[in-house]
């Protein structure tokens, strides 16, 4: 066996896949509030990467209140130890219920340990999902392998690939 980079056993996402898989999250959120008729009082998303993700929920779903909190685990491809660099507003968190917490992926789960703790009440919903961070979501879309790295489209610019075979 040998030793692989995290580009070779990737998962590329694209813009429209991002969309099309965070509409996929909204549909089923919908209606599974705590409020009445199933609302959910607020979007949080956690950047950097489940803004776009919250943003598109929050359209869909038509929850105007949309806050972020800002957790640093990851320096490029390295995973540390999370803290909170930025919290969304006291008031409107309370213990999370009624909250919707969105992220693009859960990884290791060591992100959204750090806010459940936080926010025990809140609702967990990611777009990906690896098996050891699992635990920690309450709604996901897509479960990937633990060793594949995720290429989202914001990570990523547009370059010519070289064919498997031959010249071009």
């Amino acid at each position: 066996m040998t030793d692989r980079l995290p580009h070779e056993k990737g998962f590329h996402v694209s813009w429209d896949q991002m969309h099309r898989d965070s509409r996929a999250l909204a549909w089923r959120l919908d209606g599974k509030g705590p409020e009445e008729g199933g609302a959910w009082r607020a979007v949080v998303g956690i950047t950097r990467g489940g803004l776009v993700p919250a943003m598109i929920v929050a359209r869909e779903l038509d929850i105007r209140t949309v806050d972020t909190i800002s957790i640093k685990s990851y320096n490029h491809q390295n995973q540390g130890a999370a803290q909170v660099i930025k919290s969304p507003q006291a008031e409107l968190m309370g213990d999370g219920s009624g909250i919707l917490i969105v992220d693009d992926l859960v990884d290791s789960g060591k992100t959204l340990e750090v806010v459940r703790k936080l926010y025990p009440r809140a609702h967990f919903a990611t777009v990906y999902a690896k098996p050891s961070g699992k635990p920690q979501v309450d709604s996901y879309i897509t479960e990937v392998s633990q060793d594949t790295w995720i290429f989202f489209p914001w990570d990523m610019a547009l370059q010519y690939v070289q064919p498997f075979r031959g010249q071009d």
